[in-house]
């Protein structure tokens, strides 16, 4: 009965989320699933914005996975200086970049467990990719996710891993990409890390507020 008033208020949740976030959507520009792959590992503390502001730079001249291989680190680093880390993320670039190349010719797995074995790759990056370049339900965890989660009352953990655990089972599979789309735009207008501003949060009614 629990697990079935935890499902029932999910769904409440859903329906008043995307009603207020009718747009909500993967942030990071993209062509294709290998720069969704390469926006998202550059996207590690550091907004989205800044990345979307690199990338055109980058994929104009490393548009493939072949192109990037061929790339030297120094060039790479130049390019995503701003995005911060950018000689670990640009190791890491090159790195994904020959993988591809030398296990997938040059495409983009569509299974998590070959995705998180590339370096730079956990499995935020990993669903990620699956759900919006292949439309395979994965289920995002970022730091947005994880906050507003634990503050409905639907978890208590903080590891990643454990609240896409626990979300896993609460959230249907079919809403799982969109399911961290609403909530980081949910987290981004209204449920802050400084402030849940509850009293203009549509979710008012049906949040358990564990702040």
């Amino acid at each position: 009965m629990a697990q079935e008033k935890l499902n029932k208020r999910m769904l409440s949740i859903l329906k008043v989320l995307k009603k207020t976030y009718p747009e909500a959507k993967c942030s990071l520009n993209y062509d294709s699933p290998f720069q969704l792959l390469i926006a998202t590992i550059l996207s590690a503390q550091c907004t989205d914005d800044r990345v979307n502001q690199v990338t055109p730079v980058l994929f104009r001249r490393y548009p493939t996975a072949l192109e990037m291989s061929r790339a030297t680190l120094g060039e790479i680093e130049k390019i995503i200086r701003s995005t911060g880390f950018f000689r670990s993320k640009a190791l890491s670039i090159q790195n994904v970049s020959q993988t591809l190349l030398e296990k997938y010719r040059g495409a983009v797995p569509r299974e998590l467990d070959l995705l998180v074995e590339m370096r730079g790759v956990g499995r935020k990056t990993a669903n990620v990719v699956l759900g919006n370049a292949f439309g395979i339900p994965g289920l995002v965890v970022d730091t947005h996710v994880g906050r507003i989660s634990r503050r409905m009352g639907f978890t208590k953990a903080k590891d990643p891993v454990k609240v896409e655990e626990d979300m896993r089972g609460i959230v249907p599979k079919k809403e799982w990409v969109i399911y961290s789309h609403l909530l980081i735009a949910h987290g981004r207008a209204i449920c802050t890390a400084r402030k849940a501003m509850c009293e203009k949060c549509p979710l008012n009614e049906v949040c358990e507020k564990v702040l």
